[in-house]
């Protein structure tokens, strides 16, 4: 079914909202400690920049062949002028508004030998008027696409997601939501939300087993009027709990891991090509699994195409 679902899916179209952001990655040699502070000392020999969050996640989508629109917010500096050539470059269509008292969030991520040594983030909060532009071009062109994908990752630019939730609902337009943060009555009415084990348990408590998961979910789903909650779980796959009560646990694909950075926008953004295309859950599922498979293999935020994926496919079936 898969070789099949890849060739609709060229020809969905999906909207991308959510907070984008600019993966900063500085690489270089440690050959001795610091002898101001026990800290490694970073040669760095060579520096990157890729689309991070949302805008992962838009990436993300078109590799899979889908036509992809991004919206978003933020500065107005060199930073979002990469992000928009960056993605223009990919082919995706970007609209980014921009607030002359934002700065573009930057994530900055320092490597060395394939080993993350350190993080650091630069953050702004959003400003009203920001969020009130975003909502209005989100209601505008809604109705242009198949599927709609909310990729939250707590910047603070999604201030009306309950409204845009609701206005795809009302346009019968699937809507997945990737979430964020302790409190999750905002996503009410999506189709779905993705959130990793981590995540989920900070909302809806711990859980020792798959009966607990399962109980904790179904009520989630019901408390927030959710068709379903997909929890990611790394090395233990991903666990489906449906408002009606079906339950899928789906095993991981044992391959080495070098990196679990962008795995979810990789498993949302795969589930948001196919319900654009009226696909079956499981079918999306399966899709979702094969390519974060594929993205943990990477070093960094990074993609699965179609023909890395029939790949993958055609290994597993020998």
């Amino acid at each position: 079914m898969l070789p099949q679902l890849l060739e609709e899916i060229a020809h969905a179209k999906v909207l991308v909202v959510g907070d984008v952001m600019l993966d900063r990655y500085w690489y270089g040699d440690v050959e001795r400690i610091s002898p101001e502070a026990p800290v490694p000392v970073v040669a760095v020999k060579q520096a990157k920049e890729l689309p991070g969050g949302a805008a992962n996640v838009a990436q993300n989508v078109r590799t899979l062949g889908a036509a992809c629109t991004l919206f978003s917010i933020s500065g107005d500096d060199r930073e979002a002028d990469g992000l928009e050539r960056m993605l223009g470059e990919a082919g995706i269509r970007c609209q980014l508004h921009r607030d002359k008292l934002l700065n573009t969030t930057v994530k900055l991520r320092v490597i060395s030998r394939h080993q993350q040594l350190l993080r650091i983030d630069f953050d702004c909060p959003v400003s009203k008027d920001a969020r009130v532009k975003l909502l209005d071009s989100y209601l505008k062109h809604l109705s242009e696409y198949d599927a709609v994908i909310i990729s939250d990752y707590g910047k603070g630019g999604l201030g009306y997601i309950q409204e845009m939730i609701q206005a795809a609902r009302a346009a019968s337009r699937p809507v997945v939501v990737d979430p964020k943060g302790d409190d999750y009555s905002g996503y009410r009415g999506a189709n779905l939300i993705t959130p990793n084990r981590k995540e989920f348990e900070h909302v809806a408590g711990r859980f020792r087993d798959n009966a607990e998961l399962e109980r904790k979910a179904l009520a989630m789903t019901k408390e927030l009027d959710l068709s379903g909650v997909l929890v990611t779980r790394g090395e233990d796959g991903m666990s489906l709990v449906e408002q009606d009560g079906r339950v899928l646990h789906i095993p991981a694909h044992k391959r080495e891991v070098f990196d679990v950075t962008g795995a979810g926008d990789t498993v949302i953004a795969s589930i948001g090509c196919a319900w654009a295309v009226d696909s079956k859950l499981e079918d999306a599922l399966h899709l979702a699994n094969i390519a974060a498979g594929i993205v943990v293999g990477k070093l960094g935020a990074a993609t699965a195409s179609p023909a890395e994926i029939m790949y993958e496919l055609s290994a597993q079936e020998e």
